[in-house]
């Protein structure tokens, strides 16, 4: 059953009680990383290997995403600085415990290449926080292999092999 989440601001990214930050470099230039972020969202489930569905919604301003598990989301966009950060805040989840989450991709340009920095910032009672932080190395695994999927999918687009 889906549950409505505390909304937060962008400042959640900074002040949440759990924040995983992972980062990671693409060759594609960060033009193009945001477009596959922000703009064909429907995408996701191509190249981040956790997503089986993701959807724009309300006109873009939302989207759903429904996780390997049956996890679902129905998220508001917070942030979409074309080349510098895409970030959304999730309104509800079927996700257990789960009291407050905001992600954000920030981009920032890395020789002709892009340096993806993922904040999950997120809040629950103590056992979800324990049990979020113990997932802290299965989540950056998983961020990491979603960064080469993406990568491998748009350098071809851009003449590298």
């Amino acid at each position: 059953m889906a549950r409505r989440l505390r909304p937060v601001g962008l400042d959640f990214a900074e002040v949440a009680p759990v924040r995983l930050v992972f980062t990671a470099t693409a060759a594609a230039p960060p033009e193009a990383v945001y477009r596959a972020l922000a703009e064909e969202v429907e995408g996701w489930s191509r190249w981040f290997g956790a997503v089986t569905l993701a959807r724009p919604t309300h006109g873009g301003a939302g989207r759903e995403v429904r996780l390997a598990g049956g996890i679902r989301f129905e998220e508001t966009i917070m942030a979409a600085d074309p080349v510098r950060r895409y970030a959304y805040r999730v309104d509800t989840t079927n996700a257990p415990g789960m009291r407050a989450l905001l992600e954000e991709w920030a981009l920032t340009p890395a020789g002709s290449g892009t340096s993806v920095r993922w904040t999950f910032a997120a809040d629950g009672p103590a056992p979800f926080r324990l049990a979020l932080r113990a997932a802290r190395p299965g989540l950056g695994l998983s961020f990491r292999r979603a960064v080469r999927a993406l990568d491998a999918r748009l350098t071809p687009a851009h003449g590298r092999a």
